[in-house]
């Protein structure tokens, strides 16, 4: 009766090797990193299999079709080429690009998920007018012969000039629209300067946090913001108008 118990224990340890045989034998392994998705993979992986089936090994790890992965290696990984030709190594690190087709259907476009991640970085920014820079100005108040605001309305630029501002350097300055001669005139107690309307690449404001009836605005007179001339506690009801005016988006009331 013993005999045959033998034989029973002693079967199992052979299957188990013959089976890994049919698998392994005579052919040599590569352990290898993957990554994708910022998660890693431990994979063993036959030398002499191909990128493709290197594909579908991926798949069964990481859910993600054949046909929606890049896979990098020293560049993109050959689907018929084995991994013994490409050179792969023991400990190589193989990078995975793609996305589920739950990711793909999450996002619509990536295109707006680029516009969406753009925009919530702007939103993350602190507003302007915490900024440093600014700071140095908003903290002295509000100039005493600031022009009055009206919030809620939009107002066509006054025939004088607009004044009772400060610029960044917590100068005085008053800016005077000569529309006949397509010009915006920079006045501070030094000098003026008289900008073409057309020389002015962009206007942006934002209100000033506190006082949202005033807003700080800047106009860009160069290529980079780095040209950016800060002008402080413009009224509300004038900001469109300037705007409008200055990039070339006539009013007529």
């Amino acid at each position: 009766g013993r005999s045959p118990e033998g034989e029973e224990r002693r079967e199992p340890p052979q299957a188990s090797v013959s089976n890994g045989g049919d698998e392994d034998s005579g052919r040599e392994l590569v352990e290898l990193k993957g990554i994708w998705n910022k998660n890693k993979y431990d994979v063993k992986f036959c030398l002499d299999s191909t990128g493709a089936e290197l594909k579908q090994k991926i798949h069964s790890l990481t859910g993600l079709p054949p046909a929606m992965q890049k896979v990098m290696f020293k560049g993109l990984l050959p689907e018929e080429k084995t991994l013994r030709e490409i050179k792969v190594t023991n400990g190589a690190k193989i990078m995975v690009v793609g996305s589920t087709i739950n990711d793909v259907l999450a996002v619509n476009t990536p295109k707006e998920a680029a516009q969406q991640e753009v925009k919530a970085e702007e939103n993350k920014k602190e507003p302007l007018c915490r900024q440093k820079q600014h700071r140095k100005v908003l903290d002295k108040g509000k100039p005493d012969d600031v022009m009055p605001s009206v919030k809620g309305v939009q107002e066509r630029l006054p025939t004088v000039p607009l004044s009772g501002m400060y610029n960044k350097s917590g100068g005085k300055v008053r800016l005077t629209f000569k529309l006949e001669q397509d010009q915006l005139w920079i006045g501070t107690k030094e000098r003026t300067e008289k900008l073409p309307m057309g020389s002015i690449k962009n206007v942006v404001s934002e209100p000033i946090e506190g006082h949202e009836d005033y807003h700080m605005m800047a106009f860009q007179l160069g290529p980079t913001e780095a040209s950016y001339y800060w002008v402080y506690w413009v009224p509300t009801q004038y900001v469109d108008a300037i705007k409008d005016t200055v990039l070339g988006k006539w009013q007529y009331f």
